[in-house]
């Protein structure tokens, strides 16, 4: 039984036009051979029609489906995955539960030998089905390709529910398509009526269309009715806001409420220099969650997942205020301290209880006792603020100045990636309300270290400008990711990406939500021609200097061995391997030097800072 190439075009031809028409812009490739048709189509995608799909290469499976998963972050759609069969597939684990836990939406399509095949000891053969169990949201084994118009009609379905089910936004998920190919491999894509869209000319490629959700009048009226009386805050979590449209309805609200709004550097609301934006909370708080006398809360909101810092969520499990849990899809409480459930995006609660008090259809007004918690917090806020500034006298030897320097350089409208570990919870600290719009993002899901300069490459096609702070550790696990240097030069040198202001740009007037500052204008967009210049921060204090604050911290041999883990590497070397140009920086005043040199160069660049590997603790004691 052999494969018909022009069949096997006709039908994925249809099934990637589809996918674009839904909404798909990017694909990440990792060449193999099964994968040869899928590979070999959506190249023709992107060269014929570049406007409507990139496609990027990445040799390396792992570091491409995190590659992908940093392209969809960072623009709110679906990025599609291409591999070849076997253990390619067991590559894209990672950002596939990554992406499960962040709610990033995924197209993974993995190409695989053919039925007739299968448990009969065939080359780089493994059962496929299911591949990633309960991890992705929808799977689909697809047919052998057939040209026939029932088969064509079937792709473009398949296309269409596979993006569905992945979602948008800060909403989605993966899902995972399996496509089996017979020989030959080759798909004849000289034949007639390739990519043509089975649909009617008047039929618009946005898809998508947003549905305006508002809380009926009584279930405004129930929750301001939990405030009354009541000492409340928010807790902003990651995703809170995506974009200034849904920024300015919490903030509406909040003034409105005299809301506290504790916001997380993930949360998109630490671009706003509002009073009531709280952004030094976890300096604010004490061990285990405690609260200054005149700051507990009665009621807590919370958009997201808990935030980064620790004693936000101790505080829930400690004081037990009244719990109102804001989430379309589900609590993520792992406090089990749910006490209201409601079931609609942060921006839709704010909005309908914002535009209930303006027209005075709840019966509602912040008392003399908000008010007044409301200003103890400011207050409180504002003297944390004193101590954490005084970093800025600290010349070298410590990650936060550093790390402050960053989000004070970083260029309006630009993407500022964090790590794990050390690196966000120092974001969380030294990154400062100043009214400067950033897109702060980070893989908040899991919490690991996999894959993330893939991922930060990945968010940073969308940006003319990226900084990615990082810890040694986390580079090290993901440094052959310096290899996309090439990818990137290639991606230069065939231009037109024009499409990546044009995309969010559309998406915006229809009302789609997309994170960070790129979807509310494209001032973050690479300009054609130059491609996206992403400074790395290396913060190298050779090895897992967190674990110097946790309990595991013992003055016997095993910690250092087990946990400090230091590694030695020649992070120099390492950048002149990969054509990446590199600096070192001792000192604040080098580090402002060599930054400021440094932005705006197309492609990837380092900036290696030394910083002790123990002694943490006492270091970060003045600001927490």
């Amino acid at each position: 039984m052999t494969a018909d190439p022009q069949a096997t075009a006709l039908f994925l031809g249809a099934f990637f036009d589809e996918l674009a028409r839904w909404g798909v812009r990017d694909v990440v490739v990792s060449p193999g051979s099964r994968s040869t048709p899928l590979s070999m189509t959506a190249f023709e995608l992107s060269r014929r029609a570049p406007e409507r799909m990139r496609l990027f290469v990445d040799v390396d499976e792992r570091g491409a489906a995190f590659f992908a998963l940093g392209l969809a972050k960072a623009s709110g759609r679906p990025a599609a995955l291409v591999c070849t069969s076997g253990s390619a597939v067991a590559n894209y684990y990672p950002a596939v539960m990554e992406a499960e836990s962040s709610r990033v939406p995924l197209v993974v399509l993995t190409g695989d030998r053919p039925p007739r095949l299968q448990g009969l000891g065939a080359p780089q053969t493994c059962d496929q089905l299911n591949a990633y169990g309960n991890h992705v949201r929808a799977f689909r084994q697809m047919p052998l390709p057939s040209g026939d118009d029932a088969a064509l009609a079937f792709a473009r379905q398949a296309a269409r529910e596979a993006v569905i089910a992945a979602g948008e936004g800060c909403f989605g998920g993966p899902v995972h398509l399996n496509f089996p190919f017979d020989e030959p491999l080759k798909p004849d894509l000289g034949v007639e009526g390739l990519f043509e869209s089975a649909r009617r000319a008047d039929v618009s490629r946005e898809t998508s269309v947003p549905v305006a959700r508002q809380l009926a009048p009584a279930g405004a009226e129930h929750l301001a009715a939990l405030f009354a009386g009541k000492r409340a805050l928010v807790f902003a979590g990651e995703g809170t806001c995506t974009g200034e449209l849904e920024a300015g309805k919490v903030l509406n609200w909040a003034r409105a409420f005299r809301l506290p709004l504790l916001a997380d550097p993930l949360s998109g609301l630490r671009s706003s220099d509002d009073p009531l934006v709280i952004d030094n909370y976890d300096s604010v708080l004490g061990p285990g969650g405690t609260v200054p006398d005149g700051l507990a809360p009665e009621v807590v909101v919370r958009f997201g997942r808990y935030p980064v810092s620790k004693k936000a969520t101790q505080l829930v499990a400690a004081a037990r205020p009244v719990q109102i849990v804001v989430d379309p899809l589900e609590t993520r409480d792992c406090n089990a301290a749910t006490d209201v459930f409601v079931r609609c995006r942060p921006s839709e609660l704010a909005g309908s209880l914002g535009f209930a008090y303006d027209v005075q259809t709840i019966d509602y007004e912040p008392d003399d006792v908000q008010r007044a918690f409301a200003r103890a917090w400011i207050d409180a806020n504002d003297a944390a603020r004193e101590r954490i500034a005084a970093v800025d006298d600290v010349e070298a030897g410590f990650e936060g100045a550093f790390v402050r320097r960053v989000v004070e350089l970083a260029p309006e409208g630009s993407c500022l990636f964090a790590a794990n570990s050390m690196s966000v919870r120092a974001l969380d600290t030294f990154y400062v309300k100043e009214g400067k719009r950033l897109t702060v993002l980070c893989n908040r899901g899991l919490n690991g270290i996999d894959g993330t300069v893939s991922t930060a490459l990945g968010a940073a096609q969308h940006f003319a400008q990226t900084t990615f702070v990082t810890g040694d550790l986390t580079l090290l696990h993901d440094l052959n990711a310096l290899a996309l240097q090439r990818e990137l030069r290639v991606q230069r040198e065939m231009t037109p990406c024009a499409f990546a202001s044009s995309d969010t740009a559309s998406r915006e007037a229809a009302g789609a939500a997309t994170p960070g500052a790129a979807a509310d204008t494209a001032p973050g967009n690479a300009e054609p021609g130059t491609g996206p210049s992403i400074v790395i921060v290396l913060l190298n204090n050779n090895g897992g200097g967190i674990f110097d604050m946790l309990p595991q911290k013992s003055e016997d041999p095993y910690f250092e061995r087990l946990f400090l883990t230091p590694q030695d590497v020649d992070f120099q070397a390492a950048a002149q391997a990969f054509g990446v140009p590199y600096r070192a920086a001792g000192t604040v005043e080098a580090f402002d030097e060599a930054y400021r040199e440094l932005l705006g160069t197309p492609g990837i660049s380092l900036i290696e800072v030394r910083v002790p590997l123990v002694g943490l603790k006492e270091r970060y004691a003045p600001y927490w």
